[in-house]
């Protein structure tokens, strides 16, 4: 028997298995971090309402995206530094993903290559790309198309970093500072340490493949000092260069969703960054509805996600699919690889039972008239 049966449990783990300078990375927000609470109360607040008397014996949550068949309205949504959290981080999510049947969004400062993830995993790989330089976003489009990857996911929330209080009390970064208490931090985490001692210090991959970088670049990504001057007029541009599927990443206003569709986008992806950017920003719930009514295009959500019935609440809504960020990281900190497949099956197993609890034998059945919204949001 498992202690481990639910997302909460892995996070517990993953914080008794982590140094706390880096499970302060993880789940660390902006500002007062107020909003890490509101994107959860958000979810809470938003009420499932079930339709019994229906014949509910066997349920289907495949869903269909861009044109490609997926096991749930689920992705892995793209997060930095997996490799400090365990060694071969980012390849671990992607064979999680393809065995789950779900994508996986390779961020731009992984510690695995676009390329070394597209040999080590076979499924549906999408790549967000952070513009810090333009010769360089350029090189990194060019290699997620030749290496297969089906998506382009741009986010747009990172003109200067959020203010992480917890990395800067930290002083959270790579290369990681061997300080005293980091060093005496470890030695409470034996099994992190020696996998980090096995493995030497995490790099970006991508940055360090490139030929269009240099040290500027990847100590500018580490820093999340982008391209502030990033504007309407170069997605289009971006836009001219990928010829497969475009996400916007990080919209938060219905006008924005609009305009970014207007300039060539496939789909949105509504996110406030894990309440990691904007600390007074918006919870995903409560603006999603309002891009879902200005814009026809695909829309996936993410932001404090941790439960099957969350999923099934935002698809209710209207959402294509949800990305989790901090739950996939829970598994793979506490377990590796294998703690990934075990928290996308808690998942997929929580929407199965959603789903029958309130009358629902498909994604395509799941509509607003199962959910009952908070009437300030009205």
């Amino acid at each position: 028997m498992t202690d481990l049966v639910t997302v909460e449990d892995y996070r517990r783990k993953s914080r008794r298995v982590l140094p706390a300078v880096l499970y302060d990375h993880l789940e660390g927000g902006a500002g007062d971090e107020s909003l890490l609470a509101r994107n959860r109360d958000s979810l809470t607040a938003v009420r499932l309402r079930p339709r019994y008397l229906r014949d509910v014996s066997v349920r289907d949550q495949r869903t269909t995206l861009f044109g490609r068949q997926h096991s749930a309205p689920l992705a892995i949504a793209p997060t930095g530094l997996n490799g400090a959290i365990r060694p071969g981080g980012d390849v671990f999510l992607a064979r999680a993903a393809a065995r789950a049947g779900i994508p996986f969004v390779l961020s731009t400062p992984a510690q695995n290559t676009i390329e070394e993830v597209s040999r080590e995993a076979d499924g549906d790989l999408w790549f967000q790309l952070y513009v810090v330089e333009r010769g360089l976003a350029e090189e990194l489009v060019a290699r997620a198309l030749a290496a297969g990857y089906s998506t382009l996911v741009l986010t747009v929330d990172v003109p200067v970093n959020g203010l992480r209080h917890r990395d800067r009390r930290n002083g959270f970064g790579l290369p990681l500072r061997m300080t005293p208490r980091i060093l005496l931090d470890g030695a409470r985490h034996p099994g992190w340490s020696t996998r980090f001692l096995r493995s030497g210090m995490p790099e970006l991959a991508n940055l360090t493949a490139s030929a269009a970088t240099g040290t500027d670049a990847a100590h500018a990504l580490l820093r999340r000092q982008l391209d502030a001057s990033f504007t309407w007029r170069d997605l289009a541009w971006l836009r001219r260069l990928w010829p497969h599927d475009l996400l916007v990443k990080g919209v938060l206003h219905p006008d924005d969703a609009a305009r970014a569709v207007d300039c060539g986008a496939d789909g949105i992806i509504v996110s406030n960054h894990g309440g990691r950017q904007l600390g007074e920003g918006p919870s995903t719930m409560e603006v999603l509805p309002g891009v879902l009514a200005k814009v026809d295009s695909p829309v996936l959500v993410d932001s404090g996600f941790r439960t099957g019935a969350d999923i099934v609440k935002a698809v209710c809504l209207g959402a294509s699919a949800v990305l989790i960020g901090r739950a996939a990281l829970y598994g793979l900190a506490a377990g590796g690889e294998a703690g990934v497949d075990a928290v996308l099956d808690i998942l997929r197993t929580e929407i199965d039972t959603t789903m029958s609890l309130i009358g629902a034998t498909r994604i395509a059945d799941l509509d607003r008239t199962y959910v009952q919204l908070p009437a300030s949001w009205h």
